[in-house]
């Protein structure tokens, strides 16, 4: 393969990725003109397992916004065209997603207009990404907890019982839903086989107890590397099993 086709290939591959990465709403968008910057801290927020996007100029962010909506969005206020200002305005007009100013601008009445257009913190640049990422972990906590669960490379929504892995959408039953929760809201704890069958299907159930092992096999496949060699869902022989 020439130079040029590995190129080609590479963007192919860089475009499906974006593709996929925008099939559901964003958790965060970053509204940032400067490349380095906003490039630098997708990075590390996408290591954190969020799905981010990043807009250079203010119309893409209202495009972004408009067609794949956002939980948190860090807003720059210096931008080419339509200005952070104009944005947090326009989007408080709709919707009471989490905004956060990121700006170099530090006087008082640039603060006062941000928080008051409907800015929910505003913090000055240069900031420190540990400070800001720390931030942003706790308003998705406060925020959003209730719905969603993070553990590694997983996160499951209560709400809609809809698994992550990886940031891409997998398939699982309510049961095998249920089962993961269960599980990691109980991290390194062991679970008696009973007390997982009795809470997931109930004590008068009609099912047997193989129906618990089975949906523990299809779980394996579909959250662990290995489902031959499990290092997740631990058995705990003749006892019942934990999560690692």
């Amino acid at each position: 393969m020439n130079s040029k086709k590995l190129l080609l290939h590479g963007v192919e591959k860089y475009l499906e990725n974006v593709e996929k990465e925008l099939e559901r709403m964003l958790d965060i968008l970053i509204v940032e003109d400067n490349k380095e910057i906003g490039t630098l801290l997708c990075d590390f927020l996408r290591k954190e397992n969020y799905v981010v996007s990043l807009a250079q100029t203010g119309e893409k962010a209202l495009e972004l916004y408009e067609t794949y909506g956002a939980k948190l969005i860090v807003l720059d206020i210096m931008l080419p065209g339509v200005d952070g200002f104009a944005i947090c305005s326009k989007i408080r007009e709709q919707s009471n997603t989490h905004i956060l100013i990121a700006s170099a601008r530090t006087e008082k009445e640039d603060k006062l207009k941000g928080l008051n257009l409907g800015a929910d913190d505003y913090i000055e640049k240069p900031y420190d990404i540990d400070i800001l990422l720390a931030k942003i972990k706790g308003i998705f906590k406060r925020k959003y907890a209730v719905d969603e669960i993070i553990e590694g490379n997983l996160k499951l929504n209560r709400a809609t019982h809809s698994l992550f892995v990886d940031n891409r959408p997998v398939s699982v039953t309510e049961k095998e839903f249920e089962i993961l929760r269960l599980l990691i809201e109980n991290k390194n704890v062991t679970l008696k086989k009973e007390y997982l069958f009795n809470t997931i299907w109930g004590s008068d159930s009609e099912s047997e107890m193989q129906t618990l092992t089975v949906h523990i096999k299809w779980l394996r496949e579909k959250v662990e590397e290995d489902p031959k060699k499990p290092r997740r869902i631990i058995t705990e022989w003749g006892v019942g099993y934990r999560f690692e």
